[in-house]
């Protein structure tokens, strides 16, 4: 399925708290179904955008927030260059994931208010800790957390994830220690509306769109999870 030529728009935020910047890849046809795609720290650069029109291509209408437009609107970075990726750090410590969560709940208001029946979201890295507070903190229909950063931390929330939710995890995550991937699975295996899937010898960032990250079979394989996932409970 074909797309239309993919926009930048703004949304209104929660609480009358100003309009968040946003990229929207559409699908040529409507088919009543969306997806979130929440960034990584490195604000919506091209990957973030290959990903919404990837999503578009098929079938669904694609939104990309800008997580950092409260204090450093549309960055764009590159995690393989080591300036860039130090500057991306730098907007993590300031960043305020409660208020992020605010702003995928705008997200899904934007998109039902745009004709979607069903919602969903994949994130990345931060993207993919905002995945998992958007299951237990909002009525999305489905989410999707690659890599996801500090989730051991907020694992007293998984008792309020009442829609689908899966988490790609690799074993090598140098930000996600044995540890604390210890503490998801012990928290979250048991969890009705939760699968996660393990990748061995893998690590952070191993299914960015491009770059050095990136491991081909890995994100293949968690990518066609993804799609059968979020094609599966956004019917």
């Amino acid at each position: 399925m074909s797309q239309t030529a993919p926009t930048n728009t703004t949304i209104p935020a929660l609480d009358e708290e100003g309009s968040i910047p946003a990229y929207v890849a559409r699908p040529r046809t409507d088919s009543g179904r969306a997806i979130i795609v929440i960034p990584e720290i490195f604000g919506v650069n091209a990957g973030i955008r290959q990903k919404c029109d990837d999503w578009a291509a098929e079938g669904y209408l694609a939104i990309a927030p800008d997580i950092f437009w409260r204090f450093a609107p549309s960055v764009e970075l590159n995690p393989d260059v080591e300036a860039e990726l130090q500057e991306a750090f730098g907007y993590f410590g300031q960043y305020d994931p409660d208020k992020g969560v605010k702003d995928i709940e705008a997200a899904i208001r934007w998109l039902h208010g745009q004709g979607a029946a069903k919602v969903g979201c994949a994130g990345y890295c931060l993207g993919g800790r905002l995945a998992y507070m958007t299951a237990a903190r909002t009525d999305i229909d489905a989410s999707v957390g690659y890599y996801g950063v500090m989730i051991d931390q907020m694992l007293n929330e998984a008792h309020a994830i009442a829609r689908p939710l899966m988490l790609h995890i690799p074993t090598a995550d140098h930000f996600v220690g044995p540890e604390a991937q210890a503490k998801i699975h012990e928290a979250l295996d048991p969890h009705p509306k939760v699968t996660l899937h393990d990748y061995v010898g893998l690590d952070h960032g191993f299914a960015a769109t491009s770059g050095d990250r990136r491991d081909e079979a890995g994100a293949a394989l968690a990518d066609s999870r993804t799609r059968a996932f979020l094609a599966e409970h956004l019917a």
